[in-house]
């Protein structure tokens, strides 16, 4: 993967510190990971393994070096279990909290589980973060806090009711951060992302996103289904913004820029008919085949927004975020990065 150089990387670059990354094995965990040893920091990560894979740290270390690769240290463990939270934030300066059940329908499917991981595991978190007395705490916070709020752009402080479990589960972490912020003097940053796809998403199970899923599907020659008549939209964002906007965050010196909930998106809307259209174009190119493969169209899905567009404005202005990847751009880069692990995998199945 390509990585665009940005004014943050220079202040990673002058001083190394200790980061926690929770879901460090997950899709965005696992890109964090290999940014920040890329630029020579130390990085402890808890993961559970519950959603994140151990291909992903074995990726991760396959792009770094020996020297880089060191400087990780990995907790098997589990954000409902306060001494794990406790034992990786030990001598921490920096949090990326990632750990989390998401999906909607798995929400739906099983909200006891959801607000366990979400909630209990986030309070345990930020008691760990608090006691051992951590700089910063940078957490995942999402754009399903918007609800059921019809009005586009989405902006920061004009929310609607939420429409499933998963989104009271965001809203909460959000409160608690605001709360944990004024009463225990901790600096707190919640990024509201919006529908983040590129390497490393996992494109199987019950609940993996569309964009991966869509990939494999096609690749395989199989029939991908597009909920509702297509024309939802979502404001799809590339993982390598996601990754500048947690450096920022991080970074952040200005005391207005802290303490507050920020949009990470590119502030624009694609439909699900042009995202699957981009998709199949840019695997066109790879094989004819797919090229003539058409989608087939099922019931919308229960809790799921009808057009999603955010404002990015505030992270601008407070954290100097600056979206480097269209969505364009960041599907290609998806794209070939899936067809060569699809490739891999077939040589080695072949050797085999």
């Amino acid at each position: 993967m390509k990585h665009t150089k940005y004014h943050a990387e220079n202040m990673l670059q002058k001083k190394a510190k200790r980061w926690l990354i929770t879901g460090v094995a997950g899709f965005i965990g696992s890109n964090l990971l290999e940014h920040l040893l890329r630029h020579d920091q130390a990085v402890v990560g808890l993961d559970n393994f519950s959603t994140g894979h151990q291909r992903n740290l074995e990726d991760v270390k396959s792009l770094v070096s020996e020297k880089q690769w060191a400087r990780f240290s990995l907790i098997t463990g589990d954000i409902r279990d306060l001494d794990a939270c406790k034992t990786a934030c030990g001598g921490v300066d920096i949090v990326l909290h990632h750990a989390a059940l998401g999906s909607v329908p798995r929400s739906l499917a099983d909200p006891i589980l959801t607000n366990q991981s979400n909630i209990d595991g986030f309070l345990n978190m930020l008691v760990a973060a608090r006691d051992a007395e951590v700089c910063r705490f940078v957490y995942a916070a999402s754009s399903s806090t918007y609800g059921d709020h019809p009005g586009l752009p989405k902006k920061e402080d004009i929310i609607g009711k939420p429409l499933s479990p998963y989104a009271v589960t965001k809203y909460v972490n959000e409160l608690y951060a605001e709360v944990f912020a004024r009463q225990y003097n901790m600096e707190c940053i919640g990024l509201r992302y919006f529908n983040v796809f590129g390497p490393r998403q996992d494109p199987l199970g019950a609940y993996a996103a569309v964009i991966p899923r869509w990939i494999n599907e096609l690749t395989r020659g199989e029939t991908p289904v597009i909920n509702g008549d297509g024309e939802t939209s979502r404001d799809f964002c590339y993982v390598e913004n996601v990754i500048q906007a947690n450096i920022l965050a991080a970074i952040a010196k200005k005391k207005v820029a802290l303490n507050q909930v920020y949009n990470v998106a590119v502030g624009e809307r694609t439909t699900l008919n042009e995202l699957f259209k981009l998709i199949r174009n840019l695997l066109g190119e790879y094989d004819e085949k797919v090229k003539i493969i058409e989608p087939r169209y099922a019931p919308f899905r229960s809790g799921d927004v009808r057009h999603s567009q955010a404002d990015i404005s505030l992270a601008k202005e407070l954290l100097g975020f600056n979206p480097s990847y269209t969505v364009q751009r960041g599907m290609q880069e998806t794209v070939d990065w899936f067809v060569k692990q699809m490739s891999n995998a077939g040589v080695e199945q072949n050797k085999g």
